[in-house]
């Protein structure tokens, strides 16, 4: 991160509202409903009807959980969990998640560029190639030319069209009872394509990229307030600060779920029910939506799409770009200009045309994918591990190691995680 100085304590500040202080964990929550992860949930709620909504509620508290522990690292040490990871941990360790990280990254860029694509060329028609690239270079170039606190604003109100997922819920007839009764009382299956399904909806909702993204976007918080420090320099900001990343990062990840809850309920009550079980894509679902939906609900998720794409790209190129930047400990911050961090914004360009290249070559996007939802899902349990002892550690945290609660959330999550993938591998080829 960019390099840091000595500030004076805040002695006055004035009140910001609500929503101004909401900020890593609004973004990372919503960031993390990317098109990619719209195809899956509309793949999961398609093929299972609402066997599978029960999982959102069940993976809150240990996404928040992660999420939270990940925030906490940024803001006590003043250093992304790269950053850390080069300081504390041993170098082949460092370089193998970061190099892990990046290619799923890259792939994931690949599939949401292409799925913005296919979406906008659904409802206006055209070149989907074209569309593709004019996203791809828009937001490489708003991430390079925007300062930080102008475009995480932008960022923050993007948020908003997430919610077209709910309202498609209230074009369509949904039967609240059977669906309530999915949610808190879960049915599950032994069978090697329901496990499949669950360890594709986990590893869709608590993603590596997603850890790196929210701690290096505490960092740049820090950085960019001239009376904010690291906790560890500044404990007397600790109740403000960790009080706001706990509101800040609890309401992200439910704003997060609730939507995924939304576009599976969706994708039971209208494509399940109708038949349409074999769903690839978010695009695809939104084609299959059109018939027993009708145009409006179909307008709505197919825009949504969109929306959601043009939040999660820079969170994914950017959580790459910290990752490796951290890795090597060269200076890393999206309001740095390209001269002042060129090695920084050549990573995540590279990462960007990388993914947009991955949509003009013979390779199966769905195969891409899914291939990057494997690497997410061995990758995360071992971050966590990693996470998990390092928040854990007096020599990082300071006397900020973690309280009792998010020492037990945090671990049952990397334990449900490790168990996905070992799941993964058990049923592999079933």
């Amino acid at each position: 991160m960019i390099p840091s100085t000595q500030k004076q304590p805040k002695t006055s500040n004035m009140p910001k509202s609500f929503l101004q202080q909401l900020g890593p964990g609004l973004i990372t929550g919503a960031s993390d409903d990317d098109p990619s992860g719209i195809g899956t949930y509309s793949q999961v709620g398609a093929q299972f009807g609402y066997a599978m909504l029960w999982t959102m509620l069940f993976s809150y508290p240990l996404m928040a959980a992660i999420q939270e522990i990940s925030a906490r690292i940024g803001r006590v040490t003043g250093h992304g969990i790269a950053g850390n990871m080069h300081r504390y941990y041993p170098r082949w360790l460092t370089y193998i998640i970061a190099g892990l990280l990046v290619i799923a990254n890259v792939i994931n860029l690949g599939a949401d560029i292409s799925a913005m694509g296919a979406a906008l060329k659904l409802l206006i028609g055209g070149s989907a190639a074209l569309y593709e690239t004019i996203f791809a270079i828009t937001c490489l170039l708003l991430q390079i030319f925007v300062p930080y606190a102008k475009y995480v604003n932008f960022l923050k109100w993007l948020t908003l069209v997430l919610f077209a997922y709910v309202a498609t819920v209230f074009v369509v007839h949904v039967p609240w009872r059977e669906a309530l009764h999915a949610t808190f009382v879960p049915s599950i299956e032994f069978k090697a394509q329901y496990l499949a399904g669950i360890i594709a909806v986990f590893g869709t909702t608590i993603s590596p990229y997603l850890f790196f993204w929210q701690a290096s976007e505490e960092v740049e918080n820090i950085e960019r307030a001239p009376n904010e420090n690291a906790l560890r320099d500044a404990p007397q900001q600790a109740p403000k600060q960790l009080g706001r990343i706990k509101a800040d990062t609890y309401i992200g990840m439910g704003i997060s779920n609730l939507i995924a809850f939304f576009i599976i309920l969706t994708a039971a009550v209208t494509l399940h029910a109708h038949g349409k079980t074999d769903i690839q894509s978010s695009a695809q679902a939104a084609e299959a939506l059109r018939p027993v939906a009708g145009e409006f609900a179909y307008a709505l998720f197919t825009a949504g799409i969109i929306g959601t794409g043009l939040l999660a790209v820079p969170v994914l190129a950017g959580s790459a770009a910290y990752a490796v930047s951290g890795v090597f400990g060269w200076p890393a911050s999206l309001e740095y200009k390209a001269l002042q961090a060129k090695r920084f914004y050549g990573v995540l360009a590279v990462a960007t045309l990388l993914g947009l290249s991955l949509d003009f070559t013979p390779i199966d996007p769905i195969k891409a994918l899914f291939w990057a939802a494997v690497i997410n899902g061995v990758l995360a349990g071992p971050v966590m591990v990693v996470i998990m002892l390092m928040a854990t550690n007096p020599a990082v945290m300071g006397q900020f190691t973690l309280s009792r609660r998010l020492r037990l959330t945090g671990w049952l999550a990397t334990a449900v995680m490790l168990i996905a993938a070992g799941s993964l591998f058990a049923t592999w080829g079933k």
